[in-house]
């Protein structure tokens, strides 16, 4: 290995370091605060080690990695949003009487595993990050060991992941006995002018599955809505945010390598399971008065409108695709941010019923949700605006009818939800609140900060998204 190549890799050696120091501070009995410092710092150099290296990259480490443009906008997104939910997870597990120590050993293994995903060029690599996210959202999910639904909820994701991970070892299998290679670019090589056997074809689909699960599209999304609701909060943000970032990247990654928009049996798969998600998770999120498991339905439908961007397979669309997970990242942890601020030490504050009057109670958490919300529907001056924007036009350019209609037809459905959840917030009167936490007031104004400055961030995307879309234009020509 060259010392670019070691230069490269040195935001993923971090981000490993990150869980062995947490284990040494836990073995000489550090302090919950201190391990939470710690992890912060750590992941503030994951990001400067990936800004630093940017001049060198792209690097190819044979045959597993290849560090470029693509790997450091979504290692990026992924540590940034890891910064979020960390400081989220602080005030969360301090009041709750489970150890939260061994918790960021878990949460930075999984956050080196999507970053492994997103570099990944060999079907080795790809096995092992999604294996170590997995199993770290196992024990994730079902952490708060003394709630009935945190277990159901990690056994219900352990057995369907296992089940997941078969399917893609099978498919991977397949997929090699017609070309003899794992490797990304190998692959693409020996299926070179689009004439591939049905094992290939067969091989894809099955992998596709896989696939379909981590990202909690229709018919593999049946997890979602039980998952979300029963894992911490702070849990559930990291998997609508880092494991689906992960896994799209890989995903972007591999179709790119071997040319799936070649293949029109692919696509029109991937267009139908697009189509399906996004009805039918905005009709599932319709009569959802849980927030947790509204906002779990909501994602199946915003990755069907992902994959309208991603149909094309063009540069265009990657863009697209950059910069909705980009705006999505930021939404969701607003928006389960405050759903983590309002939790009490018995329960999360999942209920629709428990935001009424949030706005006479607390203005800036309700201020807060309302933009969250209103970027998810897609309304102007949001991120979410143009986030949609650019999905519509990427599928006009390409003239993707159906799923453009659909797309624009299920948005409207989805204001209806989003806005019944607005209206809550303001309904009702001001009345004295139950929900006072006076631990760390530093973390609590730390984090009240924290949702501020995201508030801010969907606005500014919303006005002026060009040096977003810029920035991420510069990073994917690294290539």
């Amino acid at each position: 290995m060259t010392e670019y190549q070691l230069l490269a890799l040195l935001p993923f050696m971090l981000l490993a370091a990150a869980s062995i120091v947490v284990i040494l501070l836990i073995a000489f009995r550090q302090q919950h605060t201190v391990i939470q410092v710690t992890g912060f710092l750590m992941m503030c150099l994951v990001v400067g080690a990936m800004w630093y290296v940017r001049d060198t990259l792209p690097r190819e480490i044979l045959p597993l990695f290849v560090v470029d443009g693509l790997g450091a906008v979504y290692t990026g997104l992924i540590v940034c949003s890891v910064l979020v939910v960390g400081l989220l997870s602080f005030i969360y597990f301090e009041e709750r009487e489970e150890n939260p120590k061994e918790y960021y050993i878990l949460l930075f293994l999984g956050t080196l595993g999507a970053a492994v995903l997103t570099i990944s060029r060999h079907f080795i690599s790809l096995f092992i990050g999604l294996e170590l996210l997995s199993v770290s959202l196992y024990a994730l999910i079902a952490y708060l060991r003394n709630r009935n639904n945190a277990i159901e909820a990690g056994m219900k994701y352990l057995v369907l992941a296992a089940l997941t991970s078969a399917f893609l070892l099978f498919g991977m299998a397949l997929v090699y006995m017609e070309t003899g290679s794992m490797e990304f670019t190998a692959i693409a090589q020996k299926i070179v002018g689009g004439e591939s056997a049905v094992l290939f074809i067969l091989g894809i689909g099955i992998m596709m599955v896989a696939i379909g699960f981590k990202l909690a599209l229709v018919p593999f999304h049946l997890w979602a809505a039980d998952v979300y609701q029963g894992a911490p909060a702070p849990v559930t943000a990291f998997i609508a945010t880092v494991s689906k970032i992960g896994v799209f990247a890989v995903l972007l990654r591999f179709a790119q390598a071997i040319q799936l928009h070649q293949y029109p049996i692919a696509m029109t798969v991937i267009a139908v399971i697009a189509i399906a998600s996004m009805i039918i998770g905005n009709l599932l999120a319709l009569q959802q008065k849980n927030i947790k498991r509204l906002l779990a339905y909501s994602s199946i439908a915003h990755f069907g409108y992902l994959l309208v961007a991603f149909l094309p397979g063009n540069k265009a669309g990657t863009e697209a695709v950059s910069f909705y997970l980009l705006t999505y990242s930021i939404t969701i942890l607003a928006a389960l941010g405050i759903v983590t601020v309002l939790s009490t030490r018995q329960k999360d504050a999942e209920e629709l019923a428990a935001y009424q009057g949030l706005f006479w109670r607390k203005p800036v958490m309700a201020a807060v949700l309302t933009i969250a919300l209103l970027s998810l529907a897609g309304i102007p001056l949001t991120a979410g605006f143009f986030a949609k924007f650019f999905i519509l036009t990427t599928g006009v350019q390409q003239q993707l009818w159906l799923p453009v209609i659909v797309l624009v037809l299920t948005s409207v459905v989805g204001l209806y939800y989003y806005l019944r959840i607005i209206s809550t917030l303001f309904a009702g009167s001001l009345s004295a609140s139950t929900n006072e936490k006076t631990l760390h007031p530093f973390f609590y104004f730390a984090t009240y900060a924290t949702l501020t400055v995201l508030m801010c961030l969907l606005l500014w995307l919303g006005v002026f998204p060009r040096i977003a879309v810029k920035s991420i234009q510069d990073f994917l020509l690294i290539r």
